[in-house]
């Protein structure tokens, strides 16, 4: 009986939480935020990647994206503003920030950290995801550890906090590291797999997902112990904080119902488009956690 009832206030939170969306985005509607600007322009504009799956990527000619963050950022956004288009905006990790900055986009689901210094220029939803930073290296390399890095060359992806996570490393384990920074999460992976790199340091989640569709996922493997713990969320502009309060209900909704451990297992550990190959990562015991605990606390709050 008390788990019955247990579960019976967890469903009633949810629906309270779904409930207050409403009122929340038009709270937004009425200061001229986000929402209001979507719905006078009748479209609302997504941010995504054409090159980060599970989160966020392009399917065929770059002319349907989807992923763990985009599906998310579709719901939310045909609950709050049900008679807006959507339209799509490839991002990369070098100008998310900017675009979200200035409203090119008006809610970014690329996989973005969140982080004190990028809550200087955005805002950022409650934590969807919490990533570990590991490498991917060819089966043959022999490469276990991060410092059989030493002398060699590792290629990480141009604005991601990879290239600083390597700079660190080098620091706490005295090696030298020569980073080779490429222009998208592809390029890191086959320059491993030319041969040009010995690893691609990366969030696991992304590192399983590129791995998944690559030519060959067998002749990779993810490997060594975590550099960083990352929490991850979708992110809108800063001076907004009434759309941030919608975004958040509605994510918190999902958590409540046990909606969001579903979406979650959709893309994680169930075959995924185009290849039909599953990660296998299950939800882990930290994101549980958060689940039932949401927050947005940044980076820094995750690795002190």
């Amino acid at each position: 009986m008390p788990q019955q009832q247990g579960t019976h206030r967890l469903q009633q939170w949810a629906v309270a939480l779904s409930l207050g969306v409403i009122a929340l985005a038009a709270q937004a509607q009425g200061a001229g935020g986000t929402l209001e600007k979507i719905r006078s322009s009748g479209k609302a504009v997504i941010g995504v990647r054409e090159a980060s799956p599970p989160m966020a990527y392009a399917l065929g000619a770059h002319e349907k994206f989807t992923g763990y963050h985009v599906e998310l950022c579709e719901r939310i956004l045909r609950k709050l503003a049900p008679q807006a288009k959507l339209e799509y905006f490839a991002m990369t990790p070098q100008n998310t920030m900017p675009l979200v900055q200035n409203g090119t986009v008006d809610i970014g689901c690329g996989p973005a950290t969140n982080t004190l210094v990028r809550q200087q220029q955005v805002a950022f939803a409650v934590t969807t995801y919490i990533s570990q930073v590991r490498m991917a290296v060819r089966v043959d390399s022999g490469i276990t550890e991060w410092k059989q890095l030493d002398g060699k060359t590792a290629s990480a992806t141009t604005g991601t906090t990879a290239v600083q996570l390597l700079r660190k490393l080098e620091r706490d384990l005295n090696i030298k590291v020569n980073v080779a920074q490429q222009k998208d999460n592809i390029e890191s992976l086959l320059s491993v797999e030319t041969g040009r790199a010995v690893a691609f340091v990366l969030d696991d989640n992304l590192l399983a997902g590129i791995v998944a569709n690559s030519r060959d996922p067998k002749q990779f493997r993810l490997v060594g112990t975590s550099l960083q713990s990352e929490p991850i969320a979708i992110l809108f502009r800063k001076d907004d904080p009434a759309f941030k309060q919608a975004v958040d209900a509605e994510l918190k909704a999902m958590m409540a119902s046990g909606e969001m451990a579903k979406h979650y297992d959709k893309w994680f550990t169930q075959p995924i488009p185009p290849r039909n190959v599953s990660l296998n990562l299950p939800l882990s015991d930290d994101l549980k956690a958060l689940f039932a605990k949401p927050n947005d606390e940044p980076l820094e709050s995750y690795n002190k």
